[in-house]
């Protein structure tokens, strides 16, 4: 018996296929509708029906606090005790020796592990309370300490990550591995847009910054489809790569030329069921639609000299990270879900007073100017604004300590992040590690826990939304989170 093989069936959609692959394609879909039914009080699924923006969940798990994020990635992990961590203990004992009753036989990476002495280092910058909330800030963050009644600072995050790669690729993805979906993706997978003309999900990296480097896989979609992907915007002529009409080629010829393209993406998704095809189908489309709302959105022209002020002298400066903190806050406006923003150059393992003073120069008042931007907006009661890198900073010198001429290794036992936006209880302060720095004592928050809240505020339940992959269900949170309560409002 022959299959037919006439393109007016949806059964006949199976040209060239053998009689088995067809009645496999046939079972599959089917049974993908009963999956989709059984599973429509519930989790979702790799097949669910997306809704008109895109996004897999019919409507949100929770109540949702947030519309958008706004994270600023530090990447290369700020030192904990140098910035919001006050420890005057370090101070008292600088040049000692860490205590074995610290470290408590905990790993050490090969840079300082091998170290015949690891004196104690306190840090060269003062520290005063600053607010009603009486929260203790470097004197190198200037800016963010005006701002720290919006703030909810947690000094209890760790991680099991103790070199970069891995940590970073942890705090985007939710793994260690690369491979998995970054946040960005889950969210738009999960939410879909609320901008059919821009991502969902857009990058902005700092430009011309040295440092740890970093991969397009951390705003990747991984297993799940590309559409999901992050959007790098850079700070250039073509903001996107690739987005522009060639010489000679009109809007209206790249329109008829998308119509006929879209025809045989069609005809070959029908023809061999890939999914993907319809994934290509709609990046073209945005692409088109972008031609027109990027030019826009990026265009700082319009933006008064009082706004411009806020973010520091070096929001003229394309790429820099208050160029694009101005950016993410005009990307939030329009709908963008997720903005993921990246600054290299957090890595002081040598020369730190010097390294990390110009670092918090270039992020300090762009990252506040942005709190306050927002609030005098309106907007911040429904963004979420993230501050943090992968891990934190050893009390200890790496090698030589020489007066305030040192460095500090890598150190996953604790570091510090702040949140600000709607969910967040502004002026608190969550966690607390010992006397030493070393150790959390007090309300201890895993990687896991902040993607928990995160997806929280957005009103997801963290172990509802999952994509079964490789025989299993995968989610952001792997099979660990809980709600971090004393960050909740």
């Amino acid at each position: 018996m022959k299959l037919p093989t006439s393109p007016c069936t949806g059964f006949a959609s199976t040209v060239g296929l053998s009689r088995r692959r067809a009645l496999e394609k046939l079972g599959l879909g089917l049974g993908s509708l009963a999956l989709a039914d059984l599973l429509g009080q519930g989790g979702s699924s790799a097949h669910a029906s997306p809704t008109s923006t895109g996004g897999v969940l019919p409507e949100s798990h929770l109540p949702a606090k947030v519309k958008r994020v706004i994270y600023l990635f530090q990447s290369g992990g700020p030192s904990h005790l140098d910035t919001f961590d006050y420890k005057p203990l370090l101070n008292q004992k600088h040049g000692e020796q860490l205590p074995d009753s610290v470290r408590q036989g905990q790993r050490l990476t090969g840079m300082s592990g091998n170290q015949t002495s690891l004196p104690l280092a306190g840090s060269p910058f003062e520290f005063q309370q600053h607010g009603e909330s009486g929260a203790w800030v470097s004197s190198i963050l200037p800016h963010t300490a005006k701002v720290v009644d919006d703030l909810c600072i947690v000094k209890s995050l760790h991680t099991e990550a103790i070199n970069h790669d891995p940590a970073i690729t942890f705090l985007q993805t939710g793994s260690q591995i690369s491979g998995r979906p970054s946040i960005g993706s889950w969210l738009n997978y999960g939410l879909g847009s609320d901008n059919e003309n821009l991502p969902s999900f857009v990058v902005l990296i700092t430009k011309d910054k040295g440092g740890q480097p970093l991969y397009a896989r951390l705003w990747g979609s991984g297993f799940l489809p590309s559409r999901y992907q992050g959007v790098r915007f850079r700070a250039d002529e073509d903001a996107v790569l690739y987005l522009q009409n060639p010489d000679g080629v009109d809007r209206g010829s790249r329109r008829l030329m998308l119509d006929r393209l879209r025809e045989l993406h069609e005809f070959e998704r029908d023809a061999t069921g890939d999914a993907e095809i319809d994934t290509r189908i709609a990046q073209y489309e945005m692409a088109y639609r972008m031609q027109a709302s990027v030019p826009e959105a990026t265009d700082l022209s319009g933006e008064p000299e009082s706004v411009k002020k806020l973010y520091g002298p070096d929001v003229e400066k394309p790429g820099s990270f208050a160029y694009n903190c101005l950016m993410a806050r005009r990307m939030a406006e329009r709908g963008v879900k997720f903005i993921q923003l990246y600054h290299q150059g957090w890595d002081q393992h040598g020369g730190l007073k010097g390294g990390i003073s110009k670092q918090c120069q270039e992020t300090d008042q762009p990252s506040a100017g942005l709190v306050q931007d927002l609030k005098q907006r309106g907007m911040l009661e429904d963004t979420l604004v993230i501050w943090g890198g992968e891990f934190g900073r050893t009390n200890y010198s790496q090698g030589k300590l020489s007066g305030d001429n040192f460095g500090r290794d890598h150190h996953p036992r604790c570091f510090s992040m702040w949140f600000a936006g709607g969910g967040i209880k502004p002026g608190t302060t969550v966690g607390e590690t010992d006397e030493y720095g070393y150790n959390v004592v007090q309300d201890p928050v895993h990687v896991h826990d902040f993607h928990a809240t995160l997806m929280h505020l957005l009103g997801i339940d963290h172990e509802r939304l999952t994509y079964r992959f490789q025989g299993r269900r995968f989610r952001l949170t792997d099979v660990h989170g809980h709600l971090v309560k004393g960050m909740l409002a």
